[in-house]
C-alpha cells in the first residue's frame, strides 16, 4: 500500500561516482519550472533546489514559465547556453512526448535526468458532485459521450495521460479541459469549472483534507493512504487489469554542459538528496513515492511511463508523429 504519511518506498540503484572534478557554480542557477505555480512540478522542484543549495553552496533561482504544455519552458532550458547554469523541471515522461506531438525537438536521451520522486494520479470530482464512485463517473461518461469536463495540466502531463488511460481503459469518451498547470487544473474541479480531475496526489492532497475534492480511485493498482481522510481504492478495484506506469518527476539538465557538472550533481544526487529527510518527508505528506535516482538507471526506469504516454497520445489522434520513428517503440 502507498501511504501518503509513511510511504516505505526502497531508494533505486545509485551509479558509481565519477571521476571528473567538482563544479564549483560561481553565480546562481536558473531552474525553469514550465508549470505553473503550486502544481507538482513546482512544489517538488523548490523542496529538492533547497537541499541542493546546501551541497553546491549556490542559490537556485526557481523561475515559472508556462505554456506549450511545458514545451516552452523545457525548450528555455534546452536553447540556452549549456554551461549548466539553467536547467529545467518536470516529469520525465513529458520529454518523451514533445517530439511526437510536434511542439519542440527533443527526446529523453537528450537529457540527464535527476529524478526525486514518483507522482501518483488521483481521480476526483468536487464534494458536492453526484458520483460518489469511480463506477458512477466512468458510467456516466458512457452515458453522455464527450459531455463529462475533465481538467488537466495539458496534454503533455500526468493527470492528461491518466484520463486518457481511464478512457481507453474504460471505452468511453469525456471533454478535455487544458490548463497551465495542475493547480489550476485541480482549481477548476474545486470550484465547479469542471466535473472531474484526475491530476496528482501531490496536487490534491490540500483539497482532499479540506473535503474539496472527493477522491473516488488511485489511477494505479495500488491505493494510498491520505493523512486526515483515510484510503482511496485503486482504479484496478473498478476496472480489473488495470494499470498504470510510475510517472516519475525530477531535475533536467540537457547533454552537452561540461562533464564536471554531472559528475557534481551526481555527487549531489547521491549524498544529499537520497537522503534527504526533507525531501522524504515532503514526498509522503504529498502522497508521493520517494525514489531518487540518475543516469542509465533513471533513463531506464522513466521510459515505461515515456511509451505508454507517448503511444497513447499517438493512437488517440493527438499526436502528429509516430512514436516508433522518434525512438519509443511500441511498449
Amino acid at each position: 500500500m502507498m501511504a501518503c504519511c509513511a510511504v516505505v518506498a526502497a531508494t533505486l540503484a545509485i551509479a558509481a561516482p565519477s571521476s571528473a572534478a567538482d563544479w564549483k557554480p560561481t553565480h546562481p542557477i536558473n531552474l525553469i519550472v514550465p508549470w505553473s505555480a503550486g502544481g507538482a512540478t513546482d512544489q517538488f522542484t523548490r523542496v529538492v533546489a533547497g537541499e541542493l543549495e546546501k551541497a553546491l553552496g549556490q542559490t537556485i533561482v526557481v523561475v515559472n514559465q508556462v505554456g506549450g504544455s511545458g514545451a516552452i519552458g523545457t525548450m528555455s532550458a534546452l536553447e540556452a547556453p549549456h554551461d549548466g547554469y539553467t536547467w529545467t523541471a518536470g516529469a520525465a515522461q513529458d520529454l518523451g512526448a514533445y517530439e511526437t506531438l510536434g511542439s519542440l525537438k527533443t527526446r529523453i536521451t537528450d537529457w540527464h535526468l535527476f529524478l526525486s520522486v514518483a507522482n501518483i494520479p488521483i481521480l476526483s470530482v468536487n464534494e458536492k458532485s453526484p458520483y460518489k464512485t469511480a463506477r458512477e463517473l466512468i458510467d456516466a461518461m458512457a452515458a453522455n459521450p464527450g459531455k463529462i469536463s475533465v481538467g488537466s495540466a495539458g496534454v503533455t502531463s500526468t493527470g492528461h495521460a491518466a484520463i486518457d488511460r481511464i478512457a481507453a481503459a474504460a471505452g468511453v469518451q469525456y471533454r478535455h479541459v487544458s490548463y497551465d498547470g495542475g493547480n489550476p487544473a485541480v482549481i477548476s474541479t474545486v470550484s465547479g469549472e469542471t466535473d472531474a480531475t484526475a491530476q496528482l496526489a501531490s496536487e490534491q492532497v490540500e483539497m482532499i483534507r479540506g473535503k474539496r475534492l472527493r477522491p473516488l480511485a488511485t489511477v494505479a493498482n495500488e491505493p494510498v493512504t491520505v493523512e486526515g481522510y483515510g484510503t482511496i481504492p485503486p482504479l484496478s478495484a473498478t476496472l480489473p487489469g488495470f494499470t498504470a506506469p510510475l510517472s516519475y518527476f525530477g531535475i533536467f539538465i540537457p547533454k552537452g554542459v561540461p562533464d564536471d557538472v554531472i559528475a557534481t550533481l551526481e555527487k549531489a544526487w547521491r549524498e544529499t538528496i537520497a537522503n534527504s529527510e526533507v525531501v522524504k518527508k515532503f514526498a509522503a505528506s504529498r502522497g508521493a513515492l520517494f525514489a531518487p535516482s540518475y543516469g542509465d538507471e533513471a533513463q531506464k526506469i522513466a521510459f515505461p511511463a515515456v511509451q505508454a504516454n507517448a503511444w497513447m497520445l499517438y493512437n488517440s489522434g493527438q499526436a502528429k508523429v509516430s512514436p516508433d520513428t522518434v525512438g519509443i517503440p511500441k511498449p
